[in-house]
């Protein structure tokens, strides 16, 4: 609103001090009169490009209204001049209609322009969302073959590697019982039977991983549960020497869901987190409910998650530990998600790490409302 304002004052300024010479000049300077004459043009043809047909028209209207009495009272005696100024009034009129006519198209056509390229850039946005759709797509059937691939080698592993691991440990405890403690032949041998239970760990980890078996799903304690991991790790957080914390669980909420594989689940969360905390810290695990979700927080007083690696925990053998497998955190989503929940991931480098487990409520827990 305000530039037009600004042209509009603009236009009557210059045509009022355009009249101003005209009236002001003797008429013996009639070349002075005619260079006046031409100036009217410019205020037209501004009014013309600003506002277009009805702009073009109404300032040439305008500039007649000026310049009329100048001929009729300071040039009234010569009939041959004043037909001349006469006919200027004309071509004021003709010359402010065509020119806003055809500023007014050229207008109209790029408003029609930039509505064209505006529906096509939204046609762009569409295209790349449906883009980064098919992309996902394409991620997810790369993610289910390979999971297949898993599964069809799973067999061959349980066979070909379990069956000879528990030979080899059960040959290793017969070893170790011909030592005492101490002996530098023991210690190896305690170093085989720790090493071929962590290649044990990591092979039962790929099956179920491969192999996903079906969820027993029954009424469930999430307070126990939780306890039960607590009580679990309590030795190992005490050894590191980080304060593990079970707050906020006023209620007893119950869920319908595969205990054993819901301790699983929070067992390698509270597990990576007491890993990553250092000693003096915390690892807290808090619990809320609202309508028929349930927020199980498990929270680190570590180094945080970077955003690239944050991005990738959830990859089948991606991991950030010389010893890891990389498969606890793929194990513990598929696990989250047969339940109907959702595992979340927020973090902040040098601040630690949340992890939120939200899943369906089944029941209203004891003394509460959900």
């Amino acid at each position: 609103m305000k530039p037009n304002i600004f042209r509009i004052v603009l236009l009557g300024v210059s045509i009022l001090g355009i009249s101003l010479l005209h009236y002001l000049t003797p008429l013996h300077l009639h070349y002075l009169h005619d260079i006046f004459q031409r100036f009217y043009y410019l205020p037209i043809v501004l009014a013309a490009l600003w506002f277009g047909f009805r702009g073009g028209l109404a300032c040439s209207l305008l500039v007649s209204i000026a310049y009329a009495p100048h001929i009729l009272f300071q040039w009234g005696g010569n009939l041959t001049m004043e037909m001349e100024k006469y006919l200027e009034i004309v071509m004021y009129n003709v010359f402010g209609s065509v020119t806003g006519l055809l500023a007014q198209r050229e207008q109209e056509r790029s408003q029609e322009l930039q509505r064209t390229a505006q529906g096509l850039e939204d046609s762009l946005h569409k295209l790349q969302l449906q883009s980064d759709r098919i992309i996902a797509i394409e991620e997810q059937l790369r993610r289910s073959e390979k999971l297949s691939t898993l599964g069809e080698m799973a067999a061959v592993l349980a066979h070909e590697i379990r069956n000879p691991l528990g030979s080899i440990r059960g040959t290793a405890e017969i070893l170790r019982d011909d030592y005492q403690p101490g002996d530098p032949k023991y210690e190896f041998i305690e170093i085989q039977i720790k090493e071929t239970e962590r290649l044990n760990h990591v092979v039962e980890d790929f099956l179920r991983m491969a192999r996903p078996q079906a969820a027993k799903m029954q009424r469930c304690s999430l307070r126990e549960e939780l306890e039960t991991i607590v009580t679990l790790n309590a030795n190992d957080a005490d050894k590191r020497g980080i304060r593990l914390a079970l707050d906020g669980l006023r209620d007893d909420i119950q869920l319908l869901a595969d205990g054993e594989k819901l301790r699983q689940a929070f067992l390698n969360i509270v597990i990576n987190a007491l890993q990553a905390t250092p000693s003096g810290g915390s690892v807290t695990i808090t619990s809320e409910h609202s309508g028929e979700n349930c927020d199980i927080r498990f929270r680190d007083t570590g180094s945080g998650i970077s955003n690239d690696t944050r991005e990738r925990i959830f990859e089948p053998f991606f991991t950030t530990k010389p010893d890891g497998t990389g498969l606890g955190l793929s194990v513990t989503k598929k696990i989250i998600e047969a339940h109907g929940g959702s595992l979340i991931v927020e973090s902040e480098m040098g601040r630690g790490t949340t992890v939120v487990v939200c899943l369906p409520l089944q029941e209203k827990p004891e003394g509460g409302t959900p």
